[in-house]
């Protein structure tokens, strides 16, 4: 028989008719199975219907459970209480987006930012990029270069823990900024001269102050602020040309 006992999930409530936070408590018995994803489902099913919340894949690799959980950004569906929470779990929404309606957020401007720095392969040769007749070969070696960063699945986890993205709205973000570095690090690209100067910034590059926090908490163990640090010697250091 599996361990079981009854904990207590506090949940932080966001109304968006009176824009007021609420703190509601429930109880539940869970086993040593049960994530905060399947809790926040079961309360949502057997003892509050008005409960709002985003998840589709239920196993980390949507990254559409994202919130805060007992005071750390993490996917819901990955995080099991009686192993990681304890008697009490306390649930909000991630700040680092705006919120919707209780553990929901609004990723418009996630997305947006996402999208400037330009996330696809870049090459002079539209009608060759589009049309090739042979493969882009690359080195093991070239691969190494890019693939850390290529596991992002776009949680939001990373910017909700940057200190610099909650107080400066402008800022990229570690997301969009580790994606960036992602294709200027692709050997197949040839777009990295563009994108750098893009984000000769403030509010690109050179907002980040390095604290980490995004890499800590990102569930896939994607190194955001390493990608940024390259990026701005890149930056500093420019390639001669759109070529690697």
């Amino acid at each position: 028989m599996s361990e079981s006992k009854t904990v207590e999930i506090r949940v932080k409530r966001f109304d968006p008719d009176t824009k007021q936070f609420t703190v509601k408590s429930y109880r539940l018995e869970v086993d040593r199975f049960t994530t905060v994803l399947s809790a926040l489902i079961a309360i949502k099913e057997k003892q509050d219907q008005t409960l709002s919340i985003r998840y589709s894949c239920r196993m980390g690799i949507c990254g559409s459970c994202g919130m805060v959980v007992n005071g750390k950004p993490r996917l819901a569906c990955e995080t099991n209480i009686l192993k990681e929470c304890g008697d009490t779990v306390e649930v909000e929404p991630m700040l680092g987006h705006p919120v919707l309606r209780d553990l929901v957020c609004d990723f418009d401007d996630f997305f947006a930012k996402h999208k400037s720095v330009k996330p696809w392969l870049i090459r002079r040769d539209r009608a060759e990029k589009f049309r090739a007749e042979k493969e882009y070969v690359q080195t093991s070696k070239q691969l190494d270069e890019y693939l850390p960063f290529t596991y992002c699945i776009k949680c939001g986890l990373c910017v909700d823990a940057c200190p610099v993205s909650n107080l400066n709205p402008g800022f990229k973000g570690p997301q969009a900024l580790s994606q960036a570095y992602r294709y200027i690090a692709d050997s197949r690209d040839e777009g990295a001269k563009a994108r750098l100067e893009a984000l000769d910034t403030f509010e690109g590059v050179w907002g980040c102050e390095f604290l980490g926090a995004c890499s800590r908490v990102c569930p896939k163990g994607v190194d955001p602020a390493l990608a940024i640090q390259l990026l701005k010697m890149r930056v500093i250091n420019p390639p001669r040309d759109d070529t690697h």
